[in-house]
């Protein structure tokens, strides 16, 4: 299957717009293929405001998040690959949806393979 991820982001950002509030987006800068400014990741992260009012042309796409916002008021395009996303919420509650970090391959990355793995589904009868 295709990953749940971009669905995902798309409804957390309308739902985050539908109750007034400020979609931020959490992203990796160290992700190969991010395009963002120079000078604004901190970290090798950056957090960037989506409001409609501040991006235009935004495409949250199921393989890439892109937009164009003005940055100390030059124009800039921004780009950056779905599994760079780290989470995305509301700037006014923290509301929203931290995701795991991937690798190029869109697997989530498995730094400590020896620990065990988080809870699963067992069907009892």
């Amino acid at each position: 299957m295709t990953s749940s991820k971009p669905y995902l982001v798309r409804a957390l950002y309308d739902w985050i717009l539908d109750n007034d509030a400020t979609p931020y987006i959490l992203v990796d800068t160290t992700h190969a293929g991010v395009r963002v400014p120079a000078g604004i990741a901190n970290d090798g992260k950056v957090v960037l405001n989506l409001v409609p009012q501040a991006v235009q042309n935004l495409d949250i796409d199921n393989d890439f998040i892109a937009f164009s916002a003005r940055f100390g008021g030059v124009a800039e395009d921004v780009y950056c690959p779905m599994a760079s996303l780290l989470a995305i919420y509301a700037r006014e509650n923290g509301e929203g949806m931290m995701f795991p970090a991937d690798d190029d391959s869109g697997e989530a990355k498995d730094d400590e393979p020896d620990k065990a793995k988080g809870p699963t589904l067992k069907v009892i009868k």
